[in-house]
C-alpha cells in the first residue's frame, strides 16, 4: 500500500506491507458480523493511513478503530506479514486527542479501576469467579525457582488458577515465586492508548523481576504473556532499558510452554468431558495454536473440534465493556460452538475469556490448569 509522507517510521514501514489482498477479511470477527469494509483490517488500515496523511478524520472513524479487537487473527492470516496489532496501537493513539472529553474521562476511570487494587479489589470479590480449592503444597527443599505473573485481576477474581499452578510446580519440584498484584503488566494501559503509563509500569517490572535468579518467567493470563513477551518491543536498541525488556521477554513462557516437556503422569486430573476455548492472544498473539490441545489430548481429554475457534469471544480486555452489543454476539457465537459437543466443562487459557464467558454458560468455565491439581476442600 502506497504511503504519502507518514512521519511514523513504524507505521509507515506496517502499511507499506499490506497487498490489498484481503485475506484477513474472512477471519476478522467484527467484519464477519457487520460486513463492512471499515469494519475489517483492511479499512483500518485505510483509516489509520488517511489520519497519519494528515486526511479527513472523524468521529465515525474512530468508532472503527474502536471496533476492532486486537485479536490479532489477521496477523495468523496474512501472507505479507502485516504487523497489524502494533500498527492499531499507533493509530490509536495518534486519533486519541481527538475523542470527546466523555470518552477520555471513562477510558480514564476504567483503566485506573481495573489497575489500582485498591479501587478493584472490593468489586472483583463482589463478582468473584471461585475461591482457591485444597490445601498448598510446599515444594520439596532446593526446589528450582521460577517467576510466576499473578496478574492484576487474576488474584481476586480466580484466586484458584494460581493456587493450582503452584501446586502442580511443587509437584514437579519447582517454587513459584508469584509477582504481587500492584505489578500490572501495562497491557490495559497500551490498548488504552495511555502508552506513558503503560512504560511507568513496564520498567518498573523490568527493574524488579531483572533482580530475581530464575530462568523462566510463568504467565498464566495469555493476554499478559503476550504482552510481557512484546515488552522488547516498545524499547528502541539504543535505549536503556532495550536489554534488559529483551531478557525479561525471552523468559517469558505461558504456562502450557513450561509444561509440554514436563512429565505430567503423577498429577492428580480432574476428570470431565470439556470443551476448549482457545485464546486469540495465546493463538494469534504468542502464536501457540494447538499447544494447550496437545496437552489435554496427551492426559486423555481430547477436547472435540470446535467450530470457528480461530474467532475471538468477544472478551478482548477492556473490549466488553465499551464494545457490549458486538462483544454479547461474539461471546453467543462462541458458547454455541463450545457447547455443541455437550461438554461437562468449558476450559480455557485467559481470564478475560474466563469471565466473558462464564457471564452466560450454564457449565462451568475454568482455566485448563485446573484439571491438573484435582483437589477438594
Amino acid at each position: 500500500m502506497q504511503t504519502n509522507q507518514i512521519a511514523n517510521f513504524k507505521a509507515n514501514e506496517i502499511i507499506r506491507k499490506c497487498v490489498h489482498c484481503g485475506f484477513c477479511l474472512a477471519t476478522c470477527p467484527t467484519y464477519q458480523l457487520l460486513g463492512s469494509e471499515l469494519d475489517s483490517p483492511r479499512g483500518r488500515i485505510y483509516l489509520i493511513k488517511s489520519s497519519l496523511e494528515k486526511n479527513h478524520f472523524s468521529g465515525e472513524s474512530i468508532k472503527h478503530l474502536d471496533r476492532c479487537l486486537t485479536c490479532r487473527a489477521c496477523e495468523t492470516t496474512c501472507p505479507s506479514g502485516v504487523e497489524y496489532g502494533k500498527l492499531i496501537d499507533i493509530g490509536r493513539e495518534f486519533v486519541e486527542q481527538k475523542r470527546p472529553v466523555w470518552q477520555k474521562a471513562m477510558r480514564y476511570s476504567i483503566r485506573k479501576l481495573l489497575t489500582t487494587p485498591v479501587l478493584f479489589n472490593p468489586i472483583g470479590r463482589i463478582s468473584r469467579h471461585s475461591k482457591k480449592q485444597g490445601e498448598a503444597i510446599e515444594p520439596i527443599v532446593n526446589s528450582k525457582k521460577v517467576l510466576l505473573l499473578g496478574g492484576c485481576v487474576q488474584p481476586v477474581l480466580a484466586p484458584n488458577i494460581n493456587h493450582s499452578i503452584k501446586n502442580i510446580l511443587a509437584k514437579l519440584g519447582f517454587e513459584a515465586i508469584e509477582t504481587p498484584q500492584k505489578q500490572c503488566c501495562g497491557a490495559v494501559d497500551q490498548h488504552l492508548s495511555a502508552e506513558h503509563d503503560a512504560l511507568i509500569k513496564i520498567k518498573s517490572n523490568i527493574d524488579t523481576w531483572i533482580e530475581f535468579d530464575v530462568d523462566t518467567i510463568i504467565s498464566s493470563a495469555s493476554g499478559c504473556g503476550l504482552m510481557v513477551k512484546d515488552y522488547a518491543s516498545l524499547f528502541t536498541q539504543g535505549d536503556d532499558y532495550y536489554q534488559k525488556a529483551q531478557e525479561i521477554s525471552n523468559k517469558t513462557q505461558d504456562i502450557a510452554e513450561f509444561l509440554i516437556d514436563k512429565d505430567l503422569s503423577k498429577l492428580e486430573l480432574e476428570q470431565a468431558n470439556i470443551s476448549y476455548h482457545e485464546p486469540c492472544t495465546l493463538q494469534h498473539g504468542q502464536k501457540l495454536a494447538g499447544l494447550v490441545n496437545s496437552i489435554l489430548d496427551s492426559l486423555g481429554y481430547s477436547p472435540a473440534p470446535v467450530k470457528d475457534s480461530h474467532l475471538c469471544c468477544g472478551s478482548a480486555g477492556t473490549y466488553s465493556i465499551f464494545q457490549p452489543d458486538l462483544s454479547n454476539k461474539l461471546k453467543k457465537n462462541k458458547l454455541n460452538n463450545l457447547n455443541a459437543s455437550n461438554p461437562q466443562m468449558i476450559v480455557t487459557a485467559n481470564i478475560g475469556c474466563l469471565m466473558h464467558l462464564q457471564k452466560d454458560s450454564e457449565i462451568p468455565v475454568k482455566h485448563w490448569v485446573e484439571l491438573l491439581d484435582n483437589q477438594t476442600n
